[in-house]
């Protein structure tokens, strides 16, 4: 089968959805698919990104056939990819979408490709609803999903809201699979040494990229109470800021946490990102809003214990008391999680419950769903 994948690719950074995306190339290259990515060579304006560059310094994934073609802002470009395509006649093109701001692109390329009669268009829809205000939202999401022929999300809070915008064409609920693209997990005191961090101390990690929705401000007060400062634990936050840092430095300054929060508020390349789940007892997400999360998955593949929020998909990936604890996102019952974690010995517990329950979490069974007869419809 001919397959082609629409979304971030390198050389764009290992982000959530690029490293999702050459991740499903893979597993359709393993089951002898002939598969591509066109990926984009220019994601966002730099107006519209707040990070420091959208571009990666690690090495080029190996046996991938990445196309850098698309230009977010360019309709004629959008027209030339959706022609070209099109002409390739794919069996199947999986696209991703995330955010609003894309819909335009992807639209207009999914309804040119549509026109062969034969390419059957599935979106992986990350969220249908964006986590922050977008300009025209509901207006732009609509305008893609009329562009789509089914539809995949991995929470059933996203297949519940894509009911807002079509409620006859095939989706459904698939959960996300386990980022496993990371290397192999390394001992905790080797990923400390890397980290050059001091090797007697425990440490929780918050990772990803900042933005308000994930509920860092929560974490840090949560750290500041006195029965977990007790405990002298260093709190990891490791990702880039997408927004002001103020508010946070502020939180750390007013609650005297500086000895306790180590702030490595760079983008953490590929290479890196064993070492940091490595390196900690517990990975906290204390998301205020989400649909779900790579970020789970990368700590189901180092079998790293989890605290989440009662939001979203979170829920549906960690069961609460076996992998970790699910709380509401609220400060007393953020800082109560980490304290019985630590103080009822649970890390060995959920660490080995993780062997099991990371089992549901496959790339071969994301590829039955793509496939699968029941998202078959006729253009």
């Amino acid at each position: 089968m001919k397959v082609i994948i629409i979304g971030s690719a390198y050389p764009l950074r290992g982000g959530g959805i690029t490293t999702f995306n050459e991740r499903l190339a893979k597993a359709f290259a393993d089951a002898n698919h002939e598969v591509a990515i066109y990926s984009f060579s220019l994601q966002y304006p730099s107006i519209f990104f707040p990070g420091k560059t959208q571009y990666s310094e690690d090495t080029p994934p190996e046996n991938l056939d990445i196309r850098v073609k698309i230009n977010s802002i360019n309709p004629f470009n959008w027209y030339k990819v959706g022609k070209e395509i099109r002409k390739l006649q794919p069996d199947l093109v999986v696209v991703r979408y995330w955010i609003p701001f894309m819909a335009p692109c992807l639209g207009t390329i999914c309804r040119k490709i549509r026109k062969n009669k034969k390419t059957r268009i599935v979106a992986i829809t990350d969220n249908i609803i964006p986590h922050e205000k977008f300009p025209f939202a509901k207006l732009l999401t609509r305008y893609f999903v009329k562009s789509c022929d089914a539809f995949v999300t991995m929470s059933k809070a996203v297949l519940n809201d894509l009911n807002r915008f079509d409620q006859k064409k095939p989706r459904t609920y698939h959960p996300h699979p386990l980022y496993d693209n990371y290397g192999d997990p390394v001992e905790k005191q080797t990923a400390k040494r890397h980290l050059n961090l001091k090797e007697t101390s425990r440490y929780i990690l918050f990772f990803g990229l900042i933005r308000p929705y994930k509920g860092l401000d929560l974490l840090l007060k949560a750290f500041a109470d006195e029965s977990v400062k007790k405990l002298g634990l260093k709190l990891i936050v490791a990702g880039e800021f997408y927004v002001d840092q103020k508010p946070y430095l502020d939180i750390i300054e007013q609650n005297n946490l500086h000895d306790s929060v180590l702030l490595h508020t760079h983008f953490i390349p590929n290479s890196q990102v064993a070492d940091y789940f490595c390196a900690a007892d517990l990975v906290v997400q204390p998301y205020k809003d989400a649909t779900q999360s790579g970020v789970t998955q990368i700590a189901y593949h180092f079998n790293k214990p989890m605290v989440v929020t009662n939001v979203g998909g979170l829920p549906e990936l960690v069961p609460d008391g076996k992998v970790g604890f699910v709380v509401n996102p609220d400060i007393h019952e953020i800082s109560n999680a980490i304290l019985r974690f630590y103080t009822e010995n649970r890390e060995q517990e959920f660490s080995e419950n993780m062997n099991q329950e990371k089992q549901k979490f496959s790339w071969e069974s994301l590829l039955e769903t793509l496939l699968s007869e029941k998202l078959n419809v006729e253009n």
